[in-house]
């Protein structure tokens, strides 16, 4: 069974023929293959492309679509997630899909409410963050932060520093 899953975030504008960097979520760059079609954004808004090329730049992933060839026209998917349909993959203990994340209470160990995951899960070097709403504040997505994620609940409990929400 497949599901369109986030793959990767166009970053920025790369050349004059339209390439997009992109940064790669938690599959990693062996997603991103020439011919493959991806789904850039969602909603009422999201276009479907296909893949053109793939290369290495300085450490960095950029992409060329069918269909976007200048920078104008690359500009206007900066910032936007890319989605691609993946196999479900049977997931260990203590492993999530980005979007089964979002949307998520995220609660402290007495069960107050400190704010809602919302648009993403963004992945840094260093360790996965929720972005968290009010105040886009980002959470470090770690054991010594996070005690339990409870789908069904809709619930994420976790003991936080102080301060650092603030």
């Amino acid at each position: 069974m497949t599901r369109l899953v986030v793959v990767g975030r166009l970053s920025r504008v790369f050349g004059v023929h339209g390439e997009l960097g992109c940064r790669p979520g938690a599959h990693g760059a062996s997603v991103f293959e020439p011919g493959r079609s991806f789904t850039i954004g969602d909603g009422a808004g999201a276009r479907t492309v296909r893949c053109r090329s793939v290369r290495r730049h300085h450490e960095k992933l950029l992409l060329a679509f069918e269909g976007i060839d200048t920078p104008e026209a690359a500009r206007a998917f900066v910032g936007r997630d890319l989605h691609a349909e993946l196999e479900d993959e049977p997931l260990g203990p203590d492993e999530y899909l980005d979007a089964d994340l979002v949307g998520l209470r995220l609660l402290d160990e007495a069960g107050h409410d400190l704010g809602r995951v919302v648009i993403a899960v963004e992945h840094y070097p260093a360790q996965d963050c929720l972005l968290v709403e009010p105040g886009r504040r980002l959470v470090p997505l770690v054991k010594a932060f996070v005690r339990t994620i409870d789908l069904e609940a809709g619930t994420i409990v976790t003991a936080l520093p102080g301060g650092l929400l603030d």
